[in-house]
């Protein structure tokens, strides 16, 4: 079976894909059966072409800045096209970390869906009811009417609007399924996680001091007004005014997690030091992150799940 699995990205968040692939890795005993990519929104002139511009979010129209942190998320829908429509792909985030092998999920009976994912958690799952494309498996054979650059052409013409478009929301309903919440755990590690997600963006743990640089919603149906006082203070001050910073992620196990991949990242080479002083240079990655890998502990060889060794080193 023709599989791989896809991980999104933009210049802002590439430490985090390439220890995202070599998390994936690292806990796959199948390795030979997938391929992994990178897409970075860097490789797809039409990003860069639509920078400035008007496009439909949630009703609002707001201007595409390639320098938002999620600038990268319309990639989601573009692994089918990239298979040729064959295969199977799954596709993440770049704050997704696995912590078992992926071929689990890459070779799991669909039941004839063309898509598996888990709904969004909060007012977006439960009042919306949106879906997280944050982790999607994928029939690829199944979408031939995914066209990711198609689709966010559309939204420059106000035709399409984002929202509906990332949240699942136009797909056939009969088409999709759901799998164990574990394969996408938004912020929640437990020895049941398959792959975390960290999914507050506040409190990415490679982000810790750094100025905000991704942009709130604009629309808050529990409370209205919340939705106008963001859309001035974007309008009279500008897109990150009174964001703040990032915060430290409140559990220190997933900090411990992550820089031990990167620790990794480091030692084999995938990442330099010099790629990081880099990418702490341009408030990509928080500027204590080499005296933090210092510090950090080595992790448990695979597959024996990290949690384990670090609540025990804890």
């Amino acid at each position: 079976m023709k599989a791989c699995v896809f991980i999104q990205t933009n210049h802002k968040q590439i430490t985090g894909a390439i220890v995202a692939e070599h998390a994936l890795r690292r806990y796959s005993t199948n390795n030979d059966k997938f391929d992994v990519q990178i897409m970075d929104t860097r490789d797809y002139p039409f990003f860069a072409a639509r920078e400035g511009q008007e496009y439909l979010r949630d009703g609002v129209k707001r201007t595409w800045m390639n320098d938002d942190l999620q600038s990268f998320t319309p990639t989601r829908f573009m692994p089918p096209k990239l298979m040729g429509y064959e295969g199977r792909a799954v596709v993440i985030d770049p704050d997704i970390f696995a912590v078992t092998d992926i071929w689990e999920l890459l070779s799991r009976d669909m039941h004839g869906k063309a898509i598996m994912c888990r709904m969004r958690s909060g007012p977006k799952g439960l009042i919306d009811k949106c879906m997280a494309s944050s982790v999607m498996l994928l029939d690829c054979a199944k979408l031939p009417h995914w066209d990711a650059q198609k689709k966010f052409e559309a939204m420059f013409d106000f035709t399409q609007d984002y929202q509906p478009w990332i949240c699942l929301k136009e797909e056939d309903r009969d088409t999709l399924d759901f799998f164990e919440a574990e394969w996408n755990d938004f912020d929640k590690f437990t020895l049941q996680t398959k792959m975390l997600h960290t999914t507050r963006r506040k409190t990415q743990p490679w982000k810790t001091g750094l100025p905000t640089d991704w942009r709130p919603a604009e629309r808050f149906r529990l409370f209205p007004p919340a939705a106008w006082v963001m859309r001035a203070r974007r309008k009279l001050f500008g897109e990150y005014a009174f964001l703040g910073n990032y915060k430290q992620h409140p559990d220190h196990n997933q900090e411990v997690f992550f820089f031990g991949l990167l620790k990794e990242c480091v030692e084999q080479g995938k990442i330099s030091e010099d790629f990081l002083r880099n990418e702490m240079a341009q408030n990509h990655v928080r500027h204590d992150a080499l005296e933090i890998l210092a510090k950090t502990p080595d992790l448990p060889p695979a597959p024996l799940h990290p949690l384990t060794a670090i609540s025990q080193a804890a």
